[in-house]
């Protein structure tokens, strides 16, 4: 069985550059993010590569599991445990002959459409959302909501992780929704502390998931 966290950072560089991909990781995790998802959308494939490698070092020390977005090149190049993919990126079938069956492939959705087309085309979880309103992601969707997620949990059988506007005001109805975690970008890179931020996310996550 592969193991799909519940806490999901994506670090990013370009809505704050205070710090760097590998820095933001390093105080996810110390935090306690359980998965690593690197995501940048431009610069050299070369560098990409040198700094996905560098990450994936840190989350192979820490027992974090790393996974790249969109650049299925990249994922291989540094030997990630896999790729998460949007709608409009690498096809996953495709994706998953290339990594092979061990590659953890995660696959975005927006609707229960879109969830059911990544489950056919054989992704290991769904990152749905946007959940809440978000201001991370340029092209990202309307929210889904609360209601939709509960939907989706109920009618698809895979590991749904929550994304989209996620902090620690919001997070508690995503878990009594059913999701099997959360995936942040600002709640945690553009905090002050990003690693307190984790913290406490951490935290009411655990402390929700027993209710």
């Amino acid at each position: 069985m592969k193991k799909i966290g519940t806490f999901h950072v994506l670090t990013d560089t370009c809505l704050q550059t205070r710090f760097s991909h590998l820095e933001l990781a390093e105080l996810a995790i110390a935090g306690g993010a359980d998965t690593i998802q690197f995501r940048q959308k431009d610069g050299s494939t070369r560098e990409m590569i040198r700094i996905a490698e560098q990450v994936h070092t840190l989350c192979k020390r820490a027992g974090a599991a790393f996974i790249v977005n969109d650049r299925v090149d990249v994922a291989i190049a540094c030997r990630a445990d896999g790729v998460h993919l949007g709608q409009d990126d690498f096809p996953i079938p495709l994706a998953r002959k290339l990594l092979g069956e061990k590659a953890i492939i995660g696959g975005s959705a927006g609707s229960l459409e879109e969830a059911r087309k990544v489950l056919l085309e054989g992704a290991d979880y769904i990152g749905f959302g946007p959940v809440y309103p978000t201001s991370s992601k340029e092209d990202a969707g309307p929210a889904a909501g609360v209601g939709l997620l509960k939907q989706i949990v109920e009618a698809i059988p895979l590991p749904i992780i929550a994304i989209g506007g996620i902090g620690k005001e919001n997070a508690a109805p995503l878990i009594r929704a059913g999701a099997h975690g959360f995936a942040v970008i600002s709640a945690v890179c553009c905090q002050p502390d990003p690693a307190e931020a984790a913290r406490c996310l951490r935290r009411l996550w655990e402390d929700h998931s027993h209710d």
